[in-house]
């Protein structure tokens, strides 16, 4: 059996500003990093399939002809994505200057490992020749052998930035940092994660608050796309083997990239290949190999041939004509050329099929870098693609399986991911507090009746795909780098938060839960850890924005969910209107309000919706059996907020207040008492 959890949907204008040139040739998000060309240091943050590899050769050649630079190194993860930095001949579309890398100088294309293209490296930098691109390996083992002074006066432009991490043990990471410690070059680092490092962060933050960042968000790219107007995500439990079921979310019809699992993962049977064979055999009759492409030929039972692209196979000379034949640039735009992709590690990163309308994952991805990378082989615009979709297959917890506890931190680790990417997906929230003094920005629409300056407002810009929402009571950040926290990194933060394993067990399985505890004092700690540098008051600015990011997002969707039905609703403004509708439906918008929320509550819903009932009861005994008891932190920080609640209302939390969450900081306070008390007792 398998269970559909309804996918968020997300529609777009298809206004066709992302993918409309300027008279430089440079579309919207390319002009935008352009703008920047002038920082040593710059962070481009911007989704796959946005233009980051052209964006960078605009600003490379500024920096080469106009800032003095001697040479510039484009460095990229595997050797694949450095066909991205082959020639392109700029002018043609009104750029002052060509990209031309000389073939000696692209060691992606060279032959030989990486001792050979190590040497080549130090031959280019003693040259007079302008631009080399080299994988990760290659570039970290040149710094080894030259030093970091060799590469003085240049650009460094890493691509795929989420590569690096700051961890001692990542050998990119330690150069990158020596070399912004040195202050001789200029760094450009671009990614399309929004989850840099995932678990680890890619600079220390001394380094990090060196870069200016450029974002160019999700909702931007696919709101300025032509043909694209919605991107579902949907998650499906299953039971028995995932092969069974395939084609009850497999639609043969749709352009599918199908990613099945890891051999060492449990939804894998272990056989990848008889696997391959029985997602094969689902679909329809075999009909043999393409002699040219090496694709399978597949006759379905509506008499339709599919061309299948197995990425799975081993035998080199197969995998390498299949590959090959995927890569056909003669090909790019036909849309018959192929219709199914399996795939096993590869067509991630990097791989570029426009007509791609679903990706198809099964189990679980650890890395949410990993999943951002997948759904975007899906979100690229092409003629007449007006849907899109991600789906994950995730096996139900099995009350006969050992692996009981393994299937519920899938489960719980798969809604993460979805919140995170219902995050990135959504319109950029600007929050500011409501005074006195508030009023309108320009260019923002505040809805039917225009800004109300008696009640919190809630504005949004259509162009820019951004949100201006009137927050009373909310801290705003004092320093520069919390306020760079709150308009570019958000997503880090709640990232960490919704990750947090005691957090989101909580959250949706604690029926004694006050939201209270997770909003403030777990996402408080969570901000404090991470950002130990900011005073309390930033640190505090930053908790309260990310979790209004996070509760109006989960706020919007459930109001959109609720509307489905109802086609005015669900046009292209859905989550728009339900972050409205919220506004206008609270007396007011304020920050106490925000931190009631619970921020899994609409994905317990939606969980209890879908799964079996006795696998959510599994689920639900699981997680209640290890009951968290109150830590010394947490008491901690429950009286911190008690002086809080004390300066404001000028007494201390009653243990038996009926609001709960004045009672959960009493049961701090009392708790700490206790401690004290024993401590003095001996």
């Amino acid at each position: 059996m398998t269970q559909q959890v309804p996918s968020v949907s997300v529609n777009y204008a298809a206004n066709g500003s992302s993918t409309k040139s300027n008279e430089l040739g440079m579309r919207e998000m390319q002009e935008g990093a352009y703008e920047k060309r002038g920082e040593q240091y710059l962070l481009i943050k911007s989704p796959p399939a946005s233009g980051k590899s052209r964006a960078l050769m605009f600003i490379a050649l500024d920096k080469l002809h106009n800032q003095g630079l001697r040479q510039a190194i484009v460095v990229v993860p595997e050797k694949s994505i450095g066909s991205s930095f082959n020639d392109e001949p700029l002018s043609k579309y009104g750029f002052w200057a060509d990209w031309t890398v000389q073939p000696r100088w692209n060691l992606c294309n060279a032959p030989g490992g990486d001792d050979g293209k190590v040497g080549a490296v130090g031959k280019f930098l003693a040259s007079d020749d302008k631009i080399l691109v080299c994988t990760h390996a290659t570039f970290r083992f040149a710094v080894d052998k030259f030093g970091i002074e060799a590469f003085d006066d240049r650009l460094i432009a890493v691509d795929e930035f989420h590569h690096v991490s700051a961890n001692p043990d990542n050998k990119l990471g330690t150069h990158l940092g020596a070399l912004v410690a040195r202050d001789k070059v200029h760094l450009v680092a671009m990614t399309g994660s929004y989850f840099r490092g995932d678990a680890e962060a890619v600079l220390s933050p001394e380094d990090e608050a060196k870069f200016d960042t450029f974002t160019y968000t999700y909702y931007q790219q696919l709101n300025g796309y032509k043909y694209l107007k919605t991107l579902d995500i949907g998650y499906f439990f299953y039971s028995g083997s995932y092969a069974d079921d395939i084609l009850k979310v497999l639609d043969p019809t749709e352009k599918t990239i199908l990613h099945i699992p890891n051999v060492n993962s449990r939804e894998s049977t272990k056989d990848k290949h008889r696997e391959v064979e029985h997602i094969i055999d689902a679909l329809g009759d075999w009909q043999g190999a393409d002699p040219i492409t090496g694709f399978q030929l597949v006759k379905t039972p509506d008499e339709r041939v599919l061309r299948i692209a197995d990425l799975v196979d081993d035998e080199p000379s197969k995998r390498d004509k299949v590959s090959a034949a995927l890569k056909d640039s003669t090909q790019k735009n036909n849309r018959d050329h192929v219709d199914i992709i399996i795939a096993l590690g590869m067509a991630k990163e990097g791989f570029d099929w426009i007509w791609c309308e679903h990706a198809l994952t099964v189990g679980y991805r650890a890395s949410l870098t990993e999943i951002v990378q997948i759904i975007g082989r899906a979100t690229r615009d092409a003629e007449g693609k007006t849907r899109a979709r991600f789906t994950n297959l995730i096996a139900e917890p099995d009350a006969a399986a050992e692996a009981v506890t393994e299937a519920v931190n899938d489960t719980l680790k798969a809604i993460a991911a979805s919140l995170l990417m219902e995050q990135v997906l959504a319109p950029r929230f600007n929050f500011t507090p409501k005074t006195v003094k508030s009023g309108p920005v320009e260019g923002f629409d505040y809805g039917e009746g225009g800004y109300d300056p008696n009640k919190e407002n809630v504005g949004f810009d259509e162009a820019s795909g951004q949100f201006q929402i009137e927050i009373k009571g909310l801290v705003e950040p004092k320093s520069k780098e919390a306020k760079r926290i709150c308009q570019e990194d958000l997503n880090e933060v709640i990232t960490a938060f919704v990750q947090d394993k005691t957090t989101i067990e909580r959250g949706l399985f604690d029926e004694e839960l006050v939201p209270e505890e997770l909003t403030q004092v777990r996402m408080g700690k969570i901000v404090g850890a991470r950002f130990p540098e900011l005073d309390a008051e930033d640190q505090e600015a930053v908790r309260q924005h990310a979790v209004a990011a996070l509760n109006l997002t989960q706020k919007a969707k459930e109001i959109a969910l609720s509307n489905r039905d109802d086609t005015e609703t669900t046009g292209n403004t859905a989550l728009i209107d339900g972050v409205r509708k919220f506004a206008m439906d609270v007396r007011e918008l304020d920050i106490d309000l925000i931190d009631r929320i619970n921020p899994f509550g609409e994905a317990y819903s939606i969980l209890a919706k879908t799964m079996s009932e006795e696998s959510l009861r599994q689920v639900q005994a699981v997680i209640s059996a290890k009951k968290v008891q109150l830590s010394p932190d947490e008491a901690r920080d429950l009286a911190k907020r008690a002086v809080k609640f004390k300066q404001e209302r000028g007494r201390l939390p009653s243990i038996t207040s009926p609001d709960p969450w004045e009672k959960k900081m009493a049961e701090g306070v009392a708790y700490l008492a206790r401690m004290k008390q024993e401590a003095a007792n001996g």
